[in-house]
């Protein structure tokens, strides 16, 4: 697999010099990849799409042949439309789309084993998000967050028939094939019923995105998995909701206001805001069955943003919010490293009685991308503290972490703060007493400025207060 990736990769810096980014590169891959594997499987292509026909071709007519064979399988019917649809070459040099034809058809894709084409080609993409330029991260969640989040929720499709999974901000796809890979795991390489595992593969994962390419690569990456996932391409919160509801969303909304001018026109949204992570979230209330559950990772600053309380007021009525997950610093090194997350865990039909809090921050060491990579021992006290049940009903106490990180909140002290979550802190922070062990520069800026977004927000909250009081006294005087 290491070998596969490197020798992809390696071509990548050559490209470079053709005007090709990274992101164009693995499209590209994307394009050509399946093209190689329809052919190893005898599956149908347009007359003239064929692996073999672009193999056989060099110089100018490779690079038109290529062009025109594109455009083709856009118009295709299912998954092979869905990846292909407004398709185009970034090829100028026809030396180099013959080169990387060759480096493809190199490798016979469909005789190694699922799990190592498809980790080879989340292996490029990881790469490409973590070398590519500012932004390029923004589809990508770190693999080991999203594989913990996926053992607490435990997406099982096996225990109904109408069983599905969402990712409303699916960008390449992490989150649907950690939960497919959750599955394998659990059956032991995917023993079941022949009937029950076709409907797994094309009925159960779901998604939507917003960008052509990232819903692109996550199709590819799916499918390289085995399986046919049903991603549409639009706005998760800008349009209506599609009528589809589900038993489990996994997400992580973009972070950034990019793109947040005004609030969405929802009928279904009761608080209209412009905030695009608060709009998410009641985008997931929507979207989740009764009895369903949902895990969404939410920045700091959302948690204190002006509305935050007023969602999550209503996520408390609505939804028993049994668990808040504070990520360790640094967790979405090197894609947005300044960035504090949590994760907020809640499951729909029952109204809030307490909140259980995990603090993986205070006095963690903070992420870096090659002394302190984020590792599965980050989450491993905070999954055995979950506990076995998805719904966060199992059996809980403080004493099950060792460093007091784990501690209920009751609902009247979450009211008490006005559901502000990020104010629930209970460690107190050693290093900032510490001269030679202070956060990195980076860092206390980013705290810095959102301990002043905090202040910020509260004090445009005494300034509604006056106003509301100002109002109150002139009217009674006249």
């Amino acid at each position: 697999m290491t070998d596969i990736v490197q020798k992809l990769w390696g071509f990548c810096h050559t490209l470079r010099h053709d005007g090709i980014d990274y992101g164009d590169y693995i499209e590209q891959i994307t394009y050509l990849l399946f093209l190689k594997m329809a052919d190893e499987r005898d599956v149908e292509v347009p007359k003239g799409c064929s692996w073999p026909t672009i193999r056989d071709k060099s110089g100018t007519d490779l690079t038109d042949h290529y062009i025109e064979a594109l455009r083709k399988l856009g118009k295709s019917q299912g998954i092979l439309g869905d990846i292909f649809a407004g398709a185009q070459s970034r090829f100028n040099n026809p030396v180099n789309l013959k080169k990387l034809v060759s480096l493809i058809d190199e490798t016979e894709w469909t005789s190694l084993d699922v799990d190592v084409k498809a980790q080879a080609y989340e292996g490029l993409l990881e790469k490409a998000a973590a070398e590519g330029k500012k932004g390029a991260g923004q589809y990508f969640t770190p693999r080991v967050l999203i594989q913990s989040i996926v053992r607490c929720m435990k997406p099982d499709p096996r225990l109904k028939p109408d069983f599905t999974i969402s990712d409303p901000a699916v960008g390449t796809g992490g989150f649907l094939v950690a939960a497919y890979e959750w599955l394998k795991d659990e059956t032991r390489g995917g023993a079941i019923d022949r009937s029950v595992m076709k409907r797994i593969r094309s009925k159960t994962y779901f998604g939507e995105e917003l960008v052509p390419r990232p819903r692109r690569m996550a199709l590819m990456n799916l499918f390289l998995h085995g399986i046919e996932p049903q991603i549409r391409l639009g706005d998760s919160i800008g349009e209506p909701p599609a009528p589809e509801r589900f038993d489990v969303i996994l997400t992580n909304p973009p972070f950034g206001t990019k793109g947040a001018g005004q609030a969405p026109e929802r009928d279904d949204f009761t608080i209209s805001t412009s905030n695009k992570q608060l709009n998410f979230v009641q985008h997931v209330l929507t979207i989740l069955k009764q009895g369903g559950r949902a895990a969404v990772v939410l920045p700091d600053n959302v948690l204190f943003a002006d509305q935050a309380g007023e969602v999550l007021k209503i996520v408390a009525e609505d939804c028993d919010l049994h668990t808040v997950l504070r990520l360790p610093r640094g967790t979405f090194t090197p894609y947005s490293q300044g960035v504090k997350a949590n994760v907020l865990f809640f499951t729909k039909g029952h109204p809030t009685e307490k909140v259980w809090i995990y603090d993986a921050r205070t006095n963690v060491p903070g992420i870096t991308k090659k002394d302190r990579p984020l590792t599965p021992a980050h989450f491993k006290e905070f999954e055995k503290c979950f506990g076995s049940d998805p719904n966060g009903k199992g059996k809980r106490k403080r004493s099950d972490s060792k460093e007091d990180r784990w501690h209920d909140i009751a609902l009247a002290e979450v009211k008490r703060r006005e559901f502000k979550l990020d104010g629930l802190k209970w460690l107190k922070e050693d290093s900032l007493e510490d001269a030679d062990d202070l956060p990195e520069p980076e860092e206390l800026a980013t705290d810095a400025i959102a301990e002043l977004e905090e202040a910020v927000a509260e004090l445009n909250q005494v300034l509604k207060l006056l106003e509301n009081g100002n109002g109150a006294s002139k009217g009674a005087e006249a």
